[in-house]
């Protein structure tokens, strides 16, 4: 096809497969998993649709230019061998975001600096006036990579991080990011498909994800902007045919996803975020404390959630995960539980032995998807029914 090129969407640790697996599904080209990233080729409207619909991405660039750099003379001369008015005009404002793996360029303020210098040099020198910086609101949001040697220049196709959804408006003391939640679920096989629960659901960010999961809704329909509506080549008519595309494929979902939580208030912000999604039909939340619950579901049930670390909440750790391991136990046959923990010794307490276990990362710290499968009655009688069919 013609007018496709290279794009770059960028992800957390461990969800490299499932974002490819993402692009492969929206009808994507030439898909490479990397490391933290996976890139693919696509034109104009799939740049348009990767930002509005893929759950795992948290930018998509647009690489314009490569080259190698070995000192700042080198840097500052491949910035100014790009033709900025292509991308910018006098009047528009951009900012430059820096990643950089190199003994010389160790430091990503030079960076951005030299490149701010490099693309102002070369408007005042062919028009005598100058763009200007805009932290915030820019027009246009650079991206250099420099790895070694290797200086990779690419557009902010995205803006602010994929992750703002445009549903949160009420969080909690330790929300989980949106990018994160979505893709836990995806690892957890979660595909609309049975009941749902999230037992310690706080902001809701999980119950959320999960309903946009179900019913195929485009993880970024309540998103207020992206990069790329401030571009001079913004086709407004062909993302609104991208958008109709992606709504027409949203499904019907004919199960439950509930919602629990002990703290009245942290009820009330989900229930706000929730109808803010405009996902109300399909999630209901109510005030319990996990413990003292039992299964609802006839069928199977799946539960995804992200219990307190002891990071940042006071609770007595080696209490609280033996009671999740009991409860589970003893009140919820029937259900594949999954749940995220950065605190790898509390998983001793639950008294569990995990089917699966995940490395991703929380921010910044290590941690474990794990999966607790739950039989109907025991695992043995389970197997010997197996084997009398």
């Amino acid at each position: 096809m013609e007018n496709n090129y290279i794009m770059i969407a960028k992800t957390f640790f461990g969800f490299e497969e499932i974002l490819a697996k993402e692009l492969l599904m929206l009808g994507a080209q030439n898909v490479e998993p990397g490391v933290r990233m996976v890139s693919f080729k696509g034109d104009k409207g799939f740049m348009y649709k990767a930002n509005l619909a893929l759950r795992t991405a948290l930018k998509i660039l647009k690489p314009i230019k490569q080259f190698k750099v070995y000192n700042d003379q080198s840097l500052y001369k491949g910035i100014q061998s790009i033709d900025w008015d292509d991308y910018l005009g006098m009047n528009d404002t951009f900012v430059v975001d820096v990643t950089t793996n190199s003994d010389y360029f160790n430091h990503s303020q030079f960076v951005a600096l030299k490149t701010k210098d490099a693309i102002v040099d070369q408007f005042r020198d062919k028009f005598g006036k100058r763009p200007d910086i805009d932290k915030d609101f820019p027009d246009l949001r650079i991206n250099i990579h420099i790895q070694k040697d290797q200086c990779s220049v690419a557009l902010d196709t995205s803006g602010a991080s994929l992750h703002h959804r445009g549903y949160r408006t009420a969080t909690n003391i330790a929300p989980i990011n949106e990018v994160l939640a979505a893709g836990m679920l995806l690892l957890s096989g979660w595909d609309g498909q049975g009941d749902f629960l999230d037992p310690m659901c706080g902001s809701g960010t999980i119950l959320a994800e999960a309903a946009m999961i179900a019913c195929n809704i485009p993880a970024n329909i309540n998103r207020k902007e992206f990069a790329f509506e401030k571009w001079n080549d913004w086709d407004n008519d062909l993302f609104d045919t991208i958008m109709d595309s992606l709504m027409k494929k949203t499904k019907e979902f004919h199960y439950t996803i509930k919602g629990y939580d002990k703290a009245p208030s942290a009820v009330m912000k989900a229930k706000d975020n929730i109808r803010n999604a405009n996902l109300d039909e399909y999630v209901t939340i109510s005030q319990e404390n996990f413990f003292d619950t039992q299964k609802q579901s006839k069928g199977p049930l799946h539960m995804v959630f992200n219990p307190p670390y002891g990071e940042r909440l006071d609770i007595d750790l080696e209490r609280f995960y033996r009671e999740i391991g009991d409860t589970l136990k003893q009140s919820y046959p029937n259900t594949n539980a999954w749940f995220i923990t950065a605190n790898l010794e509390a998983l001793k307490f639950v008294g569990l032995k995990p089917s699966r276990k995940i490395k991703l990362f929380n921010g910044k710290l290590e941690a474990r998807l794990v999966k607790y499968e739950m039989y109907e009655g025991s695992k043995r009688t389970k197997f010997q029914n197996r084997d009398n069919q």
